[in-house]
């Protein structure tokens, strides 16, 4: 609240600190901004973070290899399954597992779907209203599709939990990868839609382009990854440059890191879309490689209690929001000693210390929707 002071008949002012949120708790998550704001427009921004107290990385300290990954597929409620996969990628590796081929490919398959999920969720967000024809209905329509093969194979909607050490916790149902090529080819109609929108739509151009931008140099200074760094310039996608699971396999062509140098809203939301354009294609060629495996297990069997040999490790993957990292350290147990998480979304939000400057206050919504974060991924 600005101070006022009365003297002498003049008025004199004090420089006074909004606050924009922290949101209701009921809401999905809080976050803090404290704005100072001149001429209609935000002179400083400083992200506050760290409301939910979530904890999870010292609870994985007191439960076991299984048991953690209830925790892990909660912190980006909208990438569980990339995120049980980068963990059990990391207790894999400590144990020397090589989990069969049928294993890899579905979870790529599964990976790039859960892709898709995440990257509609917030498209669907950026468009106004959801009435039938509108580009938010078509967001949320090709959702359900996705949703529902996703929970035909796993059995979960949001959380899956279908990661396990040593492959995939069942095999994938008896003509599934049908229905998902059928899902897929019907989302592909509804991402032209979208598409449109994002690449075509006047009124959306000018209402996120020039709006929160972020450069490429603060891109990089702040560690940011995922769509956001893209937009800005940054070249970097963990599924080329330090592959995992299968991606050194698939065609260059498929292989595509889409990128933008504007780095608004409007080449943030342009990443997306066409990236959900190249995950749909790296699923249909995941579907083909399946169809040619034959037949085999989808997991190691592993004993009851799984101990990882004494030392460290650290395993990284491309999450949908940008670079999740697991730090693992074992002492021998059936617990970690320490799993740290370096979460895509923590290091995105500090940028926008960087981003907001300049921004209209009527546009502050519009900025901080194109930078793709959830709340409980800062606050891991």
């Amino acid at each position: 609240m600005t101070r006022l002071t009365v003297s002498t008949g003049r008025l004199e002012t004090a420089d006074a600190v909004l606050t924009l949120a922290p949101q209701h708790p009921a809401a999905h998550g809080v976050l803090r901004l404290a704005l100072s704001v001149e001429d209609g427009a935000v002179a400083t921004a400083e992200p506050i973070v760290g409301y939910m107290h979530r904890g999870a990385e010292k609870l994985f300290e007191v439960r076991d290899y299984r048991q953690i990954l209830v925790l892990a597929n909660r912190h980006d409620w909208l990438s569980a399954f990339g995120s049980e996969l980068g963990v059990v990628l990391a207790v894999e590796r400590m144990l020397g597992i090589e989990v069969p081929a049928r294993a890899v490919w579905a979870r790529m398959l599964l990976a790039e779907l859960n892709r898709v999920l995440s990257h509609l969720m917030f498209l669907g967000g950026a468009t106004s209203g959801i009435e039938p024809g509108s580009p938010a209905a078509a967001a949320l329509s090709a959702r359900e599709r996705i949703q529902q093969v996703m929970e035909e194979a796993t059995g979960g909607r949001m959380h899956f939990m279908f990661n396990q050490v040593g492959g995939l916790k069942a095999d994938l149902p008896e003509g599934w990868l049908g229905r998902v090529r059928e899902a897929t080819a019907a989302v592909f109609d509804d991402v032209a839609r979208l598409s449109a929108l994002v690449r075509e739509d006047d009124q959306f151009r000018a209402a996120t382009r020039g709006v929160g931008v972020l450069d490429v140099s603060d891109a990089a200074a702040y560690g940011v990854s995922g769509p956001v760094a893209r937009a800005s310039g940054l070249d970097i996608d963990l599924r080329r440059d330090d592959p995992y699971l299968a991606y050194a396999e698939l065609p260059p062509s498929l292989m595509r890191v889409v990128t933008r140098s504007d780095g608004d809203a409007l080449a943030r939301y342009e990443c997306l879309v066409e990236q959900i354009e190249v995950s749909l294609a790296i699923t249909d060629h995941c579907i083909d490689v399946l169809h040619e495996l034959p037949p085999g297990p989808i997991d190691v069997r592993l004993p009851n209690v799984v101990r990882t040999p004494e030392g460290e490790t650290y395993a990284w993957t491309e999450n949908p929001l940008g670079a999740n990292g697991y730090y693992l350290v074992s002492r021998g147990e059936r617990t970690p000693w320490r799993l740290k998480l370096r979460t895509a979304s923590f290091n995105n939000v500090q940028a926008l210390g960087a981003a907001l400057p300049g921004t209209r206050i009527e546009d502050l919504t519009t900025a901080l929707a194109s930078f793709f974060y959830v709340i409980g991924d800062v606050d891991k």
